[in-house]
């Protein structure tokens, strides 16, 4: 189900302001109609999560083809703008990454995320162009959600973490993307510098210590993710409930534990 532009108008839209976007990242087609179900705005991914369901580590193990197919299985049943994780784009070259995008355009994203890791900035920026080049070729107004990781990887020693953000966020919208993600940032203050000197609305990631979302509101945060945080607490409650019946064998426990039966398979009938 390729992408449409009224849908990447409402992705983009939905970073506009004055709520904050919530986004409960999802895996697959099942836990993405579960969030929309849930009451969610727009559905985005979590590669780490994508990833660890298809049996591999995060961090490019992934192959691409996996992560098409995941996307257009979400694409056919959810109802929402729909956003792909491309972690790096899944290659050192821009001009395979450019294909790459071109290829999760064409699953049904209008969003992606893609980002620096402990790439060169000039790197990174060179991938945001040939990701927008791809969507400009396929007529989408694709959300280019930039990610840098100077907090998350302690790229630069702490002083010099907001200046560098700055310096990356600015370079980045040069480059064509449309919003800044920094997972790891939770300080007010810097959250505040940062908002002020990156004309791009910022992201950050569910993280230890991040202000409220009243907090986040106030300082013009436009978006925050869940990142590996509902995968996370999925796949306990599965250690959890499957501890216990093989320790115990009790079937009546389990079911209580499942709680009112869910209709997935009407869940799943996506209408219209």
């Amino acid at each position: 189900m390729p992408a449409n532009p009224t849908a990447a108008a409402a992705f983009q839209k939905l970073h506009t302001g004055p709520d904050v976007l919530i986004l409960p990242n999802a895996w697959d087609a099942a836990s993405a109609r579960v969030v929309e179900n849930a009451g969610a705005k727009a559905i985005a991914t979590s590669s780490a999560a994508v990833a660890w369901s298809h049996g591999y580590a995060d961090g490019h193990d992934l192959p691409i083809a996996r992560l098409v197919t995941a996307i257009e299985e979400i694409a056919r049943v959810v109802h929402l703008p729909l956003s792909a994780d491309a972690e790096g784009g899944y290659a050192d070259d821009p001009a395979v990454v450019g294909e790459n995008i071109a290829a999760l355009i064409a699953a049904g994203a209008v969003g992606i995320n893609l980002e620096d890791g402990r790439d060169t900035p000039e790197l990174h920026c060179a991938k945001i162009a040939a990701a927008r080049d791809a969507a400009s070729r396929a007529g989408v107004a694709l959300y280019i959600n930039a990610r840098t990781d100077v907090y998350l990887k302690k790229l630069v020693p702490a002083e010099a973490a907001v200046a560098e953000t700055i310096t990356r966020g600015r370079a980045a919208k040069d480059a064509g993307a449309s919003g800044l993600f920094v997972p790891g940032l939770v300080a007010p203050s810097d959250i505040a510098a940062i908002v002020a000197a990156v004309d791009l609305p910022l992201n950050l990631l569910a993280w230890p210590g991040a202000p409220s979302l009243a907090d986040l509101k106030r300082l013009k945060v436009r978006r925050l993710s869940a990142g590996t945080a509902i995968v996370n607490v999925a796949l306990a409650a599965v250690r959890t409930a499957s501890e216990a019946l093989l320790q115990k064998g009790d079937s009546a426990a389990l079911l209580a534990a499942a709680g009112a039966p869910v209709n997935y398979n009407a869940l799943m009938k996506r209408e219209g």
